[in-house]
């Protein structure tokens, strides 16, 4: 069993730490409202530490998981950050969605300490997080991946290593790109189906077994016709993944204009005070609720 830190418990991360503690690792967490550590480890067991950097120490492996680039620059390699305090050996893995040139930057400054590095965002929303069942996109050396690949399973159902540092961020964009597009069409197939009249309990038992079928459409095509949308993977952190999609398509020439629509109909339902909604929520700016 490693030493293990976990730095960010957000509603990915709390569960994430404790699926890493209850294989038996042992776990000290941070997160920047001290509470929500203490509660932790109430729950999980292990400790808690007032730094990034106090719970990196002597630790075999150090996760994060948190919300953007300056977020990870932070807890990695700002004051009291993780990666200064890490021991020449040790291994970083950051779970949160950034950009790839975070995930190279981090990959930089752990090589000049002798700390291997991963980028390992992940994708399964709170539902997989608390059941350990995310696919996690993992760029990085195989080395560190293999050494790695024990704690990850941990959380993941689906592991995947994807190339050299910066490619699990890469992997993680595609994966949102193609979230955006399925949304949209199961939304304005969903609202045809309420506007033709059409059983939708019906038609999502018809269609789900069908080449239409998709995770979206098994999860949330129920709770989008009756509009329910307290849940799920905030629309305003979709907006986020997005932004990062729109930087890297910018360096590596690749058009995105489907997916440059939807994020404006997400601005649109942020801008309406749904930035808390799950992403299905584009079923709203149709359904006019």
């Amino acid at each position: 069993m490693s030493k293990i830190a976990f730095l960010g418990l957000g509603v990915m991360g709390y569960p994430m730490a404790g699926h890493i503690a209850a294989a038996g690792h042992d776990v000290t967490v941070y997160n920047r409202t001290a509470a929500k550590a203490e509660a932790w480890v109430e729950e999980h067991g292990g400790s808690h530490a007032p730094t990034p950097a106090a719970a990196a120490e002597g630790a075999d492996i150090v996760l994060s998981c948190v919300g953007d680039d300056p977020d990870v620059l932070q807890v990695a390699l700002g004051p009291d950050g993780a990666v200064p305090a890490m021991r020449e050996g040790a291994i970083y893995i950051d779970n949160s969605t950034v950009s790839a040139d975070v995930a190279r930057k981090l990959a930089a400054a752990g090589s000049e300490r002798g700390i291997s590095m991963l980028d390992a965002p992940v994708s399964g929303g709170q539902a997989g997080a608390e059941n350990g069942k995310l696919t996690v996109m993992v760029g990085g050396a195989q080395d560190t991946f293999n050494a790695a690949l024990a704690v990850m399973q941990c959380y993941g159902a689906r592991v995947v290593h994807m190339g050299k540092a910066g490619t699990g961020q890469q992997a993680k964009m595609v994966n949102q790109i193609c979230i955006a597009g399925v949304l949209q069409g199961l939304s304005e197939g969903l609202n045809f189906a309420i506007e033709a009249g059409l059983d939708t309990d019906a038609l999502l038992e018809a269609i789900s077994g069908g080449a239409a079928q998709s995770w979206q459409m098994v999860n949330r095509g129920q709770t989008m016709v009756k509009n329910e949308f307290d849940f799920g993977f905030a629309l305003d952190w979709m907006r986020k993944d997005l932004r990062i999609c729109f930087e890297e398509a910018e360096r590596t020439g690749a058009p995105l204009p489907m997916t440059k629509i939807v994020a404006g109909y997400y601005d649109e339902l942020s801008a309406a005070g749904h930035g808390r909604n799950d992403t299905s929520a584009l079923i709203r700016r149709l359904r006019n609720s």
